[in-house]
């Protein structure tokens, strides 16, 4: 997927280019985050958007090898990914750091306990690193999207069985009536990582059509 957008970006003359990354291995997410500085020239922008759902069963049926694949890449992917991005940053001068949490790392439900074990851990990852880089001018905010039509929500509600009326279900979760889409999250992002966010830091930017306002 990635190499077919970029192929078509580059079609409409966009300086882009893709990578393919674990980003549960360390290696991978340096080596990646090097050659993304050495292609342009400098790094301004890290969003840590790889995640899983992982296993929907119950604390005491989860498997430690079902826990650690989900913490590998929503918890490690996030650690990797601003571990090898502070020198980069640091080169330029500061830069932003967005994190992709959930609104399931601020309120709870009962299913998928290694996601929501992740997402509250992205969340308070973003905290200790805006505190911890804040001199160096260097940002770092989570995003909260409620359930947005992704294929992960998709497959999630194609797994417990009509997709129509799971869609219409999950839906009527949302104060707003419906679920979110992608470029909701696009744009929440663009602001993170624009100058317009400059006084903003350490925070969370929920994107939930209401959903954890009750």
């Amino acid at each position: 997927e990635g190499g077919s957008l970029e192929g078509e970006l580059q079609a409409r003359d966009r300086n882009v280019k893709y990578w393919h990354c674990d980003v549960a291995r360390e290696a991978q997410v340096a080596s990646v985050l090097e050659a993304v500085a050495a292609q342009f020239g400098r790094i301004d922008i890290v969003v840590n958007n790889a995640g899983v759902a992982g296993a929907s069963k119950p604390t005491h049926e989860v498997t430690e090898a079902e826990w650690d694949f989900v913490q590998g890449v929503n918890v490690k992917g996030v650690f990797f990914g601003t571990k090898h991005a502070i020198a980069h940053l640091r080169k330029a001068g500061g830069g932003s750091i967005i994190n992709l949490s959930s609104i399931y790392g601020l309120v709870g439900a009962p299913d998928v306990p290694p996601y929501h074990a992740s997402k509250g851990a992205v969340r308070l990852m973003s905290k200790t690193d805006a505190l911890l880089y804040a001199p160096d001018r260097i940002r770092v905010n989570s995003i909260h999207p409620g359930f947005i039509w992704t294929p992960m929500v998709e497959n999630h509600l194609s797994g417990l069985g009509d997709i129509g009326a799971g869609r219409k279900a999950v839906d009527a979760l949302h104060p707003l009536g419906h679920m979110g889409e992608p470029d909701d999250i696009a744009w929440a992002a663009v602001y993170l990582a624009s100058d317009e966010s400059k006084f903003v830091t350490g925070t969370e930017l929920v994107v939930d059509g209401g959903y954890t306002a009750r």
